[in-house]
C-alpha cells in the first residue's frame, strides 16, 4: 500500500483501501489478534482504553498482558470478552500508561522481548525509550513532548539534553519543518513514525509520507492517545493476519497507521458533532473509542 504516501492528505478513500472486512470464512483468528502490554497501577485506565480502542476498531481477538490483577479487573469489567492471558498474536501494543521512571525491571523485559520479535509493534509513552531495541516492524505514537524520547536513543538530537531545547525550536518553525524532523526520525529508527497533533504526520524509512487532518481540537484530552494506539494495534493485526507470507511491509505499516490515525480523528469528530463545521462540545477518551465502528462505516461509505 503506498497510495496517499507522496505528502498527499490521508482520505476515506485511502483509509477504506486498507480497511478488511471479514468474509463468510472469517475467524477471530483471521481477523487478527492484537496483544497489550499498557496500563499500570499508577494509570490502569490508559489499558481500559488501549483495549477498548482495539475491540473497537474490529480485531479478531485482544489479549492484555500485565502483573496487576486490579488492572485487569478493569480491564475485564469493561470488554470480558478481553483474554488475560498468553497465546498466538498478529501485533502488539507497548507502553500506554507506562512511566519508565517507575516501571519495572519485569515490565522492561517483556517489553524488550516482544520488540525483539518479528510481530508488528505499536510503541507509545512508556515505551517510548526502548525503540533501539526492536528487530520487527515498529510504529512509535509520540506527542510533540515524547519525540526526544524516541531521537535520542537514535542518536538524533542529542542538543536537546541541553537547556536550549532545539527540537521545541524546530518543531515551532511551521508544517515542513515538522515532516523534516518526522522523515528523519523514520529513517534513524528504520520503522513508521507518527507524530500526533492538530496535523497528525506519518512517515516511513522509505520516504513514504502523509497528513491527516481529520481530528478536531476536542481530541485534545487525556487518554485519546491510549485509545490511538490500540485502534493502530487493532488494523495492524489484522493486516498481519491476512500478509503472505506473514510479514507487513514497513510502507503498508505506515498506511495502517495513517488509517488508525484517520478513524480516531473522524470517530471525535462524530463524538464532538464538528462533522458538519459546528463548534463542537466536550468529549471523553470513551467517546471516542465507542465511536470508532462509525468512523469506520464512513470511510466505505465516503469511498463506495
Amino acid at each position: 500500500m503506498t497510495a496517499g504516501g507522496d505528502g498527499r492528505d490521508w482520505t476515506a478513500q485511502h483509509v477504506a483501501g486498507v480497511l478488511r472486512l471479514p468474509t463468510d470464512a472469517a475467524h477471530k483468528y483471521s481477523r487478527g489478534v492484537v496483544g497489550l502490554r499498557t496500563g499500570s497501577t499508577e494509570y490502569p485506565g490508559a489499558a481500559v482504553l488501549g483495549v477498548e480502542g482495539a475491540a473497537r476498531a474490529g480485531a479478531g481477538m485482544v489479549r492484555w498482558y500485565g502483573e496487576d490483577p486490579d488492572v485487569a479487573r478493569l480491564v475485564l469489567q469493561r470488554r470480558p470478552e478481553t483474554v488475560v492471558q498468553g497465546g498466538r498474536i498478529d501485533a502488539m501494543v507497548l507502553g500506554s500508561g507506562v512511566d519508565p521512571r517507575t516501571r519495572s525491571d519485569d515490565v522492561r523485559l517483556a517489553m524488550t522481548q516482544a520488540l525483539r520479535s518479528s510481530v508488528p509493534c505499536v510503541v507509545d509513552a512508556g515505551a517510548l525509550d526502548l525503540v533501539t531495541d526492536a528487530r520487527g516492524p515498529i510504529v512509535v505514537t509520540p506527542h510533540e513532548g515524547e519525540l526526544r524520547e524516541v531521537r535520542i536513543p537514535l542518536g538524533l538530537g542529542v542538543d536537546d539534553l541541553d537547556g536550549d531545547d532545539p527540537l521545541s525550536d524546530r518543531l515551532r518553525r511551521g508544517f515542513d519543518e515538522r515532516v523534516l524532523i518526522v522523515r528523519e526520525t523514520a529513517v534513524a529508527l528504520g520503522g513508521v513514525v507518527l507524530l500526533k497533533g492538530a496535523q497528525t504526520i506519518v512517515a516511513a524509512p522509505t520516504g513514504w509520507w502523509t497528513v491527516v487532518r481529520s481530528g478536531t481540537p476536542w481530541l485534545a484530552t487525556a487518554g485519546t492517545g491510549d485509545v490511538l494506539a490500540g485502534a493502530i494495534g487493532a488494523l495492524a493485526a489484522s493486516a498481519a493476519a491476512d500478509s503472505s507470507p506473514r510479514a507487513l511491509e514497513i510502507d503498508a505499516l505506515a498506511a495502517v497507521a495513517a488509517t488508525g490515525a484517520w478513524l480516531h480523528g473522524t470517530a471525535a469528530r462524530l463524538a464532538s458533532g464538528t462533522v458538519d463545521g459546528g463548534p463542537g462540545h466536550p468529549i471523553t477518551a470513551l467517546d471516542v473509542a465507542d465511536h470508532l465502528p462509525a468512523a469506520f462505516a464512513a470511510a466505505l461509505a465516503a469511498a463506495a
